[in-house]
């Protein structure tokens, strides 16, 4: 979860009003960027367990981060929490202290790739000073929840008591999952509505791609993305496919209606703190029900938006939100996958057709299918490797025809190779992992942390 942004204390006077809030995101195709986002797991060198956040633990990692490359400080009271980077970049914490890069805005995959390096360079480095190191699964794959710091981020405090009323595994969400998500632009309303269907039948698709969280508590959990299955039982007020993004004439102001009128509170921010509002409804807030809250802001809605947990997320620009933190190679992949999809017309247009084959319902009952098969889930007289195929191929041609080039003269098809290699049927992440545990790790899950490690 990102960061505190700047507090917008612009009062709402409607709903359409936010509507206009998302279209002031749209963009021409020639100011299209990437932005990738990833999360990691910390671990102690010597205990393996995750570190806390001080003493000598998420708060000196900051800190040493700071002192390296700059950047603004962001506090939560007197708590170091995150760090805006010079470059647009910004580094903040997860519930347990996940390490999460919310990288800048950037025009190629290779550039992605290049900030991808430099960051976990410089965090390798700190971090090792410190005595612990990264892994990159998509859920811890030995520690309890109980065993898992919690950082003093004081919206936590609130979620903390909130997930469970809504659902079994909402704190195993905070506590034990990692992601890497891409955000991507639109040009307008209609061009958002074409992007956000593609994206939410494919998320299915990149959950099974992407599965990395085969163990839970040193053993074996049955599920290829644990983390996955952990989402379909968290808070269905805010999470999955709803069904209201496909309905006829769906839009930037439905979808504010629906955060406004579906989607309860979680709080809001004040001069004296956040205000728990957990469970009221931003419609009452809206219209000055809840007392001694004051009246809504643009501010008070962008942090609600941040409360909204979709498999695509709509704010400025669309968020995907499906996949496993994992390699280096697999998280610039999945950037990869969506922008060849996405951002050229063409492919675009192909990827349209091919979701077309089935109704979005299908796609939105394969959550829990995929996060226990991934590519073996049943689809359609096969299996889900038929469909990632399919989405591969047109991610590719969508590559191809942006002819972006490093400066070995390559490509954007360069970064798509793992998932090329998975849909021609290679194994997961997840099945790699089970395999050494099967072998050379005899059933030890804590060797995974020096071969995950970045």
């Amino acid at each position: 979860m990102s960061n505190p942004g700047e507090i917008d204390s612009t009062p709402i006077t409607s709903v359409r009003q936010l509507a206009e809030w998302f279209a002031a995101g749209c963009k021409p195709p020639e100011a299209f960027s990437i932005g990738t986002e990833h999360e990691k797991f910390g671990f102690r060198f010597d205990t393996l367990a995750p570190p806390a956040y001080a003493p000598g633990g998420i708060r000196a990692l900051l800190e040493g981060m700071a002192e390296r490359i700059g950047g603004t400080a962001i506090h939560d009271e007197e708590n170091l929490i995150g760090l805006a980077q010079p470059d647009g970049a910004a580094l903040s914490l997860e519930p347990a202290g996940q390490f999460e890069l919310s990288g800048a805005p950037v025009p190629d995959l290779h550039a992605t790739r290049a900030e991808l390096e430099r960051h976990l360079k410089v965090a390798r480095e700190v971090a090792a000073g410190l005595g612990f190191g990264f892994a990159g699964l998509g859920f811890h794959p030995t520690a309890r929840r109980e065993d898992m710091p919690w950082m003093p981020k004081s919206r936590y405090a609130i979620m903390r008591r909130y997930m469970p009323t809504r659902g079994g595994l909402g704190l195993d969400m905070m506590t034990r999952t990692c992601t890497v998500q891409v955000n991507l632009d639109y040009t307008s309303e209609a061009d958002m509505v074409r992007k956000l269907r593609v994206a939410l039948a494919l998320q299915p698709v990149a959950t099974a791609l992407f599965a990395n969280s085969p163990f839970t508590e040193g053993r074996p959990n049955g599920y290829l993305s644990w983390r996955g299955h952990v989402w379909t039982d968290t808070d269905p007020d805010r999470t999955g496919i709803p069904a209201v993004f496909f309905e006829e004439g769906f839009g930037f102001e439905r979808y504010a209606r629906w955060l406004v009128d579906a989607v309860p509170m979680y709080f809001v921010h004040r001069e004296s703190g956040y205000v728990d509002l957990a469970g009221r409804s931003f419609r009452d807030f809206l219209e000055g029900k809840i007392p001694a809250t004051g009246p809504a802001t643009l501010g008070d809605f962008a942090d609600h938006l941040t409360t909204v947990f979709t498999d695509v997320r709509i704010k400025r620009f669309l968020e995907m939100r499906g996949a496993d933190a994992g390699s280096v190679e697999m998280m610039v992949a999945q950037s990869a996958f969506w922008v060849g999809l996405l951002y050229d017309p063409a492919a675009l247009a192909a990827a349209e057709a091919l979701v077309r084959r089935a109704p979005w319902q299908d796609y939105a009952a394969l959550r829990e299918a995929v996060a226990r098969q991934a590519l073996d889930a049943p689809w359609q007289g096969g299996t889900l490797r038929d469909l990632a195929r399919d989405a591969v191929a047109i991610a590719r041609d969508g590559l191809a025809a942006r002819a972006r080039r490093n400066a070995d003269g390559q490509d954007e098809r360069i970064h798509l190779a793992p998932l090329e290699a998975l849909a021609a049927g290679a194994p997961t992440q997840a099945e790699r992992w089970l395999e050494r545990w099967r072998g050379p790790w005899h059933g030890n899950v804590s060797r995974i942390f020096v071969e995950a490690e970045y």
